[in-house]
């Protein structure tokens, strides 16, 4: 499944399901085939995935902190981060708070 968000006010973002998924749980919206971010709603929309993303590099953060404690190698992060996927998904809403339109996705 590829989930599409998007916005007059913006390109497209695509992501693959289980990423987008993700990303509409921690919006607080359960993955649909559609659904809808109002414009008045995307302030905290954007504050939710910017928390996730502090909490997911804290949380990294403290694993190489006790690994460096243990004497261990530092882990290191594998594949795209949170902060990547959610950058240009945040980046769309802003340019959709600043345009006056909603935000909408489509899964397919």
């Amino acid at each position: 499944m590829i989930y599409r968000f998007k916005s007059k006010a913006g390109a497209d973002v695509i992501m693959m399901g289980a990423n987008g998924e993700q990303v509409l749980r921690l919006l607080g919206r359960e993955p649909a085939a559609e659904g809808l971010l109002p414009v008045d709603q995307l302030v905290a929309a954007i504050n939710a995935l910017e928390q996730a993303v502090a909490e997911d590099e804290a949380r990294f953060a403290q694993a190489q902190a006790e690994a460096e404690a243990a004497g261990e190698p530092a882990p290191k992060r594998e594949g795209v981060t949170l902060r990547q996927r959610a950058w240009p998904l945040i980046e769309l809403m802003r340019h959709s708070i600043a345009g006056k339109a909603d935000c909408f996705w489509t899964a397919k």
